[in-house]
């Protein structure tokens, strides 16, 4: 006779495993266009607790396209987790309400969170307005904050020439800087 052993998260069982930051955004959908997916990612001390966040999400939560866990370990050993959610009207509730239940197993404060946006180089506060004010909430307001990029991309790769200028901060400044042309 064989008995299934099943096991799930409870309170407190990823406390100290879960870093506190936040990236939305940074990295490319695999399974639609960037402009119809939001992708959040976090870093997870662990591969077990990283595919153990992975089988919580996709169980959890029905507005979920996919999660994954990156294919291997990071410099310092920790593992990404990336959630992919429709970018809609609902994506930055829906990002708070799977990071509020985040913190049920964590045991850390959704306050004490930072969050970073694509090309935004700064850490903001992780809360609801900061997503909303940062998130494009429909593919139409991504396309037109981002759309000049892919138009950039194919320009390159026909070999025009791009005349799109980069956005002024910390990251494009250093990289001038580097490159000795400022």
């Amino acid at each position: 006779m064989t008995r299934i052993l099943r096991e799930s998260l409870e309170h407190g069982d990823l406390k100290r495993l879960v870093h506190d930051e936040l990236h939305v955004d940074e990295f490319k959908s695999k399974l639609g266009d960037d402009h119809d997916v939001v992708v959040v990612s976090f870093k997870v001390a662990g591969k077990e607790p990283a595919n153990d966040i992975v089988s919580f999400v996709e169980k959890g939560y029905e507005w979920v396209i996919d999660a994954d866990v990156s294919s291997g370990e990071m410099e310092d050993g920790d593992y990404i987790v990336f959630v992919e959610l429709p970018r809609d009207r609902d994506s930055v509730e829906n990002i708070m309400a799977m990071m509020k239940d985040l913190m049920n197993l964590t045991e850390q404060d959704v306050g004490d969170w930072r969050l970073r946006y694509y090309t935004d180089s700064q850490e903001h506060k992780l809360d609801l307005d900061t997503l909303n004010r940062l998130v494009p909430q429909s593919p139409e307001e991504y396309k037109k904050r981002f759309g000049h990029q892919e138009l950039d991309k194919l320009k390159t790769a026909a070999g025009v020439k791009v005349n799109t200028k980069a956005p002024k901060n910390d990251l494009t400044t250093s990289l001038k800087i580097a490159a000795g042309i400022m």
